[in-house]
């Protein structure tokens, strides 16, 4: 129980740190430069223009709420404490930030790249230990059950991208849409980044005539290997093929291995974007 203790304050320590990353990108890049952002919060400016007796708060909380009830339904409880969590914590830190410091006004350009680049570092930190600001990111969350071809980054993208051009039509403000769009961007590549960049891994295949030896030596260094059988194109010879995943600071040495035993031999390494299985990561229905 300790443990779990233990774990659980590290966890909303990691959020509370995402939600301080999310609300000074927010208040320093994005609202002191009145650019423009996707989301629900895009949703409910928009909606608040033609309706202005409806708050934008009030909306945002509001249709968060179907959003809240599927996520329970897909991964229980916890998301609904920790996207609670993350929405109270960022929303003072956003008042608390506005109230303490007037931020002044940055060039456009350079906004949108360090704007983007906290934005999405801050809600992939959050995304890892299963927290959102609500939004875009619980729904981008939730569509990835049915999306698994695309990452999360790219579906808060087409989300945020969509929103942010159908407040450009309402406000008539081209060039902080399109600004926006640029800093959606740059969000989603950090964001991705951040949520699939701590499972990636290298792909060594090794053509060698030696590669009983060599696959000796891997298994010596605690790598696996799978041995593929292959033909030579040109020769017409038959070749093994030996197939190893292993982690970015394993490949100098198993190069070195390589060529120690066959200077002759064939490598090629290639990025993995993710690994499952043993010494990598588990498969979970609840995977991003």
């Amino acid at each position: 129980m300790r443990g779990k203790g233990l774990k659980i304050i590290k966890d909303y320590a990691i959020i509370t740190v995402g939600c301080l990353l999310y609300s000074f990108a927010f208040v320093c890049f994005f609202d002191s430069n009145n650019l423009a952002m996707g989301g629900f919060t895009g949703i409910a400016q928009v909606i608040n223009r033609f309706i202005p007796s409806l708050p934008i708060g009030t909306m945002v909380f509001v249709m968060n709420i179907p959003l809240m009830i599927i996520g329970i339904k897909k991964q229980g409880w916890s998301i609904l404490f920790t996207t609670i969590y993350a929405i109270t914590v960022s929303s003072a830190m956003i008042d608390t930030l506005n109230a303490l410091i007037d931020f002044p006004k940055t060039e456009p350009l350079l906004a949108c790249l360090y704007g983007g680049v906290l934005l999405g570092i801050s809600l992939g930190i959050m995304m890892l230990k299963s927290a959102t600001t609500g939004g875009t990111e619980l729904a981008a969350r939730l569509l990835k059950y049915v999306i698994k071809s695309i990452s999360i980054g790219k579906i808060c993208l087409i989300i945020d991208v969509t929103v942010i051009c159908i407040y450009a039509l309402t406000f008539r403000s081209l060039d902080n849409a399109l600004y926006g769009i640029m800093a959606m961007y740059i969000s989603s590549i950090a964001m991705d980044m951040v949520v699939y960049g701590s499972v990636n891994a290298k792909l060594a295949y090794i053509i060698s005539d030696k590669s009983d030896d060599i696959s000796q030596k891997l298994m010596d260094m605690e790598l696996g290997a799978t041995i593929i059988s292959g033909r030579g194109a040109f020769t017409g010879d038959s070749k093994n093929v030996l197939m190893c995943a292993a982690r970015p600071n394993k490949i100098a040495r198993i190069k070195a291995a390589v060529m120690e035993l066959d200077p002759k031999g064939f490598v090629i390494v290639t990025d993995a974007k993710e690994v499952l299985g043993e010494g990598f990561g588990e498969y979970s229905e609840d995977s991003l």
